[in-house]
């Protein structure tokens, strides 16, 4: 009973290390990648915080997992490394009961990483991509940042204003430059005005400029001045499209007409909490270092097992999505290979001190080979 308290306080620790080093470097580089999309103009500077907290709670789920494994793997290696391990069977005590410890410190792991694969997670990412589509819906005028040029939705027009008033329906020291048909038009003006006419139509009202057409050395060039000239920016009527893709959608919403891409992420939602509750198991065998060895190769080795448990569990929602496997023969194979790889660890470990184990039967062979060239000489 002592040595299961210290176990679970030690868990706890390494938990709360690990999840805050992986959370950290998760948010830095959303960070980064966010605010890079801001300054490009794909995302509003205001949605930003919104937008770094939707993609840290669709990326959750994955560093539970990883926390709950990690954490497992760790404890374990340092109480091989450190010889509390030989304590720990000197006592009487083996390695099967970690199991339970282990098992009590994942359970809130578990459950969290399944509400985060089945609710959160998806909530989440519709809520990411109509923040997304609700900015490109808004008018390229009103995404224009005062002293930056900046390209409209349609790429065929840029857009630089020297100042944007408050309400974001004004405008003052306009440049405008449309390509289009392979030809080139400027418009300049000291200030414009959103106005919307009787049909919805969002218009940018210009005043006090000038359009030129065409290039200045061309014979067709063109310019021409006015008091006022309207640009057509959107349509008032375009509402906010909702995302329909599976990774966006509810429970209840995802098993209703299940297709193929339905399925899929279906697979992809229930393989989570089951790889989380298994991959806690797996540490527990997987952690086994000789103290007089390092145990980088442990951890290398450990680290690549995760990452192909996640590209086969990838691979597999891809050919349910390509309907090249049934959902029913795709969701469990791995899964169980995973399962019958952490029985057989334990039982390796287990049995490490038996007759029959193959690390005593290689030990006996090159004992008796040595002691046959011994003879031999």
């Amino acid at each position: 009973m002592i040595f299961q308290r210290a176990l679970r306080r030690e868990l706890n620790s390494a938990a709360g290390a690990v999840f805050t080093t992986l959370f950290t470097i998760t948010i830095s580089v959303m960070l980064i990648k966010i605010l890079g999309q801001a300054a490009g103009g794909k995302v509003a500077s205001s949605d930003v915080v919104a937008l770094i907290a939707f993609t840290a709670l669709m990326n959750m789920h994955i560093l539970l997992l990883l926390t709950g494994f990690i954490s497992v793997l760790l404890v374990v290696t340092r109480s091989y490394q450190d010889s509390e391990m030989v304590v720990w069977f000197a006592s009487g005590l083996s390695l099967t009961q970690w199991i339970a410890p282990v098992v009590r410190f994942g359970a809130p792991l578990i459950i969290l990483t399944g509400l985060l694969s089945f609710i959160v997670t998806p909530w989440a990412n519709q809520q990411s991509v109509e923040f997304r589509e609700r900015f490109e819906k808004r008018s390229d005028i009103a995404k224009v940042a005062p002293g930056k040029f900046q390209e409209s939705a349609s790429s065929d027009r840029i857009f630089f204003v020297e100042e944007v008033a408050g309400d974001l329906s004004k405008v003052q020291n306009i440049f405008i430059n449309t390509y289009k048909d392979g030809r080139s038009s400027i418009v300049v003006a000291k200030e414009g005005m959103i106005e919307i006419d009787k049909l919805g139509d969002k218009f940018l009202v210009m005043s006090q400029g000038r359009r030129y057409d065409g290039a200045p050395t061309a014979p067709d060039f063109q310019m021409m001045q006015f008091e006022k000239y309207g640009v057509l920016v959107s349509g008032q009527n375009a509402s906010v499209a909702s995302d329909k893709s599976a990774k966006s959608m509810p429970l209840m919403a995802l098993v209703e007409n299940l297709d193929s891409t339905k399925m899929g992420e279906l697979l992809w939602r229930i393989s989570l909490p089951v790889m989380c509750a298994v991959l806690l198991l797996l540490a527990i065998p997987l952690g086994y270092v000789n103290p007089r060895v390092g145990r980088s190769a442990n951890l290398i080795v450990a680290l690549l097992l995760v990452v192909m448990y996640l590209a086969i569990t990838n691979i597999l929602q891809a050919l349910v999505v390509q309907e090249r496997s049934s959902f029913a023969m795709a969701w469990w194979p791995h899964h169980l290979v995973v399962s019958l790889l952490v029985i057989g660890l334990f039982f390796w470990r287990l049995k490490v001190n038996s007759r029959w184990h193959p690390l005593v039967l290689w030990s006996r062979c090159k004992s008796s080979f040595r002691g046959k060239e011994k003879c031999a000489a």
